[in-house]
């Protein structure tokens, strides 16, 4: 039998924590009669800074329930730090390591999968939304349209996967000796390289309150994503300048015509269209750039992804 441990990540959670924690209370008792997981198996909460009661309810359900652990971290630092801090702590504490939503929204019938796939010799199990019913139209949309951006970046992901996943103590050691700040787990994980495999994973409505991963959330997210792996946007504006510089050819070419033929019109609109279409351009371009080096300023001074305020063991 494994010591399983789920890591999950909360913001102001105070809604859903108790029914969460009921629902994965009874499937570690079931697993734990069934010989799947030892009885010192564990949940761990990681309260990221949360404003409202998440880390008192944490506290309460320690005191109560044998499987609950919990990690307070100083300050907010993101969802996907907040899932490293988990981690790296709780890799200590088990065998394999399961990173799933406080809102418990990913299928939780699939976690005895996970760990049947763990016992069979996988050190990384992902999950993968095979429906994505519950989901708003905006967001089912746009994460699509975002894996297959990825995909056309170079950046490579498991497609449909987001942070529902398993990995063993090796798969950590192994992702502990990546040093980025620029975390982006769902590229990253799947550079260790270990041998892995899926299951389907069906996702279902919140029991209560409203999602924090919000649309700028997201699109903060989509790009440190390409931005962390992959150097074509810079390769796309070098593209797109050349094709300027040969529309700006063409033009002059043009307009040396019309000169020597006296058929040049006066007039100021294709003037000004070509300095706000070269204007956008320029800015876009310093503005592809300039987050590149903001990355670059961010990986330089090496700063702790998180501090841990307290520890409930």
């Amino acid at each position: 039998m494994i010591k399983l441990a789920t890591v999950s990540p909360c913001y102001n959670e105070e809604e859903v924590l108790k029914h969460s924690v009921e629902r994965l209370t009874a499937l570690f008792d079931r697993m734990i009669a069934e010989g799947l997981i030892s009885a010192d198996s564990m949940m761990v909460f990681v309260n990221d800074g949360s404003r409202d009661r998440t880390w008192e309810i944490i506290r309460e359900l320690h005191a109560e329930n044998k499987f609950v652990k919990g990690i307070n971290l100083a300050h907010n630092v993101g969802h996907q730090n907040a899932i490293m801090a988990g981690m790296m702590t709780a890799r200590e504490w088990a065998d394999a390591v399961i990173t799933i939503d406080a809102d418990l929204q990913d299928d939780i019938e699939c976690i005895p999968q996970m760990v049947r796939h763990f016992e069979a010799g996988n050190e990384i199990v992902y999950g993968v939304k095979v429906s994505r019913d519950a989901d708003p139209l905006v967001k089912k949309l746009t994460a699509q349209a975002f894996y297959k951006l990825q995909n056309r970046m170079g950046v490579e992901s498991i497609y449909n996967h987001a942070d529902f996943r398993l990995l063993s103590r090796r798969a950590l050691d192994l992702l502990s000796t990546y040093q980025e700040h620029n975390l982006y787990l769902r590229g990253l994980i799947p550079q260790i390289g270990l041998q892995h495999t899926t299951v389907d994973d069906h996702i279902s409505e919140r029991y209560a309150g409203s999602s924090k991963y919000t649309v700028g959330k997201m699109l903060g997210l989509a790009l440190n994503g390409i931005t962390a792996f992959s150097v074509k946007p810079l390769y796309l504006v070098f593209n797109i300048g050349i094709i300027f510089l040969i529309v700006a050819f063409g033009i002059g070419i043009y307009v040396t015509y019309a000169l020597l033929t006296g058929a040049a019109v006066k007039g100021w609109a294709s003037l000004i269209l070509s300095i706000w279409l070269v204007g956008g351009f320029i800015l876009i371009s310093l503005g592809i750039i300039g987050t590149y080096i903001g990355k670059i300023f961010t990986e330089v001074k090496q700063r702790p992804l998180y501090h841990v305020r307290d520890l409930l063991l």
